[in-house]
């Protein structure tokens, strides 16, 4: 990602999107710096920055670029690596290190900014940081392909679990693809913990892993390699804006990422970097996300009447009872998820498609769900009070920092359970053969 945007580049296409820009007249001096940390790609950094700094010219940003974990470890410096703005989305990071007391409450006017769209909070506590925008997860299809397996578009999670998707769904590894933790549980939250996994893990039986996320998802379903991806809405939507013959569904039992925004405490560039909080949340600000090169969804429930027809409000889907997944982004749950998912689902992946597989076939021959060997291959190796014991979740949020030997332990202990398991269903539909 480089480090030095093209600031100008985009000033001629923020006047087609029919953005209202006012100049003010350059201040004596050298414009003041003011420091970004951020993970956003760069088209939403520069048109962003080029924006900004013709709204405020006394102002020029100095954008440093970060992975979360990455920007996590420079904000806990001393100093916080002279950054005055962290902008990303990062839920986790952004809570975790509020709870270290790295930012500083936000004072811009909220007026027009909702609490929340559906269960999900828009502003961290105490105003310490704000929601700038959501993404939507959902399923990339390809409807050509749909057609040609016989299959209506996929409305809910359930409707993947369908034997002619085999070897057709592109599913992303959640211990490897950072937006994937958040897309499991969203199963679990809208399912409940047995079948919610029960449903994952047929899924996965009907899926290939991709261990790389961004638009790879979408390169896939793109490509023709797969009918449907699990992705994020923008990944696909900039797919589809370069010619892609895609299209997204939003689930009826979705969920929604948010991006934030915080000031650091000890920023030495407060007005600025109120100014910038402000511009980004802003009407004008705002508007900026439903370039095509973005497409993110606003926070700012009144843009939607200017956004092209079509483009998913998630206001208006969380008013008709969508969207009531709530995050849980400090507590350790989603690296615990992503483990019992990596054990449960993916390190014998190959083992599992094929026990699926048979699964799938003796039960068209039979006429009749086989519920034991079912059972066997969706259940995690803990169960739902275990998975929201403290100590075990305390594990994980150390995890995340890689400290956590007990998290090592017990997951060996799940991949034991799990082989267990799986050959107990190989051995029992063996006995159903030769019955």
């Amino acid at each position: 990602m480089p480090l030095d945007m093209n600031r100008r580049r985009l000033l001629g296409g923020l006047a087609g999107l029919g953005l209202a820009c006012v100049t003010r007249p350059l201040l004596a001096g050298t414009p003041r710096e003011l420091v970004i940390l951020s993970s956003y790609p760069e088209p939403v950094i520069a048109a962003f920055e080029a924006a900004f700094e013709r709204l405020y010219p006394q102002y020029r940003i100095n954008l440093v670029w970060r992975r979360p974990h990455d920007a996590l470890e420079q904000l806990s410096q001393p100093g916080q690596g002279g950054v005055d703005v962290y902008w990303a989305a990062s839920p986790r990071t952004f809570e975790t290190l509020r709870q270290a007391g790295a930012w500083r409450p936000l004072t811009v006017d909220r007026a027009g900014l909702p609490e929340h769209v559906g269960a999900l909070p828009l502003a961290g506590p105490n105003l310490h940081y704000l929601a700038t925008e959501i993404a939507g997860y959902g399923f990339a299809i390809d409807p050509h392909q749909l057609a040609e397996l016989g299959m209506d578009k996929p409305a809910d999670w359930p409707d993947l679990a369908d034997p002619r998707l085999a070897g057709r769904i592109a599913l992303p590894v959640p211990s490897r693809v950072g937006f994937a933790p958040v897309m499991v549980d969203i199963v679990l939250q809208a399912h409940g913990w047995e079948r919610g996994w029960a449903l994952w893990s047929e899924i996965a039986g009907l899926s290939y892993l991709i261990e790389r996320g961004s638009t790879f998802v979408s390169d896939e379903v793109g490509g023709g390699r797969a009918a449907v991806g699990l992705s994020i809405d923008f990944f696909v939507a900039s797919a589809i804006a370069g010619g892609a013959p895609l299209e997204f569904i939003y689930p009826a039992h979705g969920g929604l990422n948010p991006g934030h925004v915080a000031i650091t405490a000890g920023t030495r560039e407060p007005e600025a970097a109120e100014a910038f909080v402000a511009f980004v949340l802003s009407a004008t600000g705002q508007k900026l996300l439903a370039d095509p090169g973005i497409r993110k969804l606003p926070v700012r429930p009144s843009v939607y009447t200017a956004l092209p027809a079509g483009y998913h409000d998630p206001f208006r889907a969380a008013a008709a009872g969508a969207y009531a997944y709530r995050p849980d982004p400090a507590s350790g749950r989603l690296g615990l998820l992503a483990a019992v998912f990596e054990q449960l689902l993916v390190s014998r992946h190959a083992e599992l498609r094929q026990l699926w597989a048979d699964l799938h076939a003796r039960e068209r021959r039979e006429g009749r769900r086989l519920e034991a060997v079912r059972q066997l291959l969706g259940t995690p190796p803990i169960d739902a009070r275990q998975a929201s014991d403290p100590a075990l979740l305390a594990a994980w949020r150390s995890e995340a920092q890689g400290t956590s030997r007990a998290a090592d332990d017990q997951q060996r202990e799940w991949a034991r359970q799990v082989a267990q398991r799986q050959r107990q269903a190989a051995a029992l539909m063996a006995g159903m053969a030769s019955a």
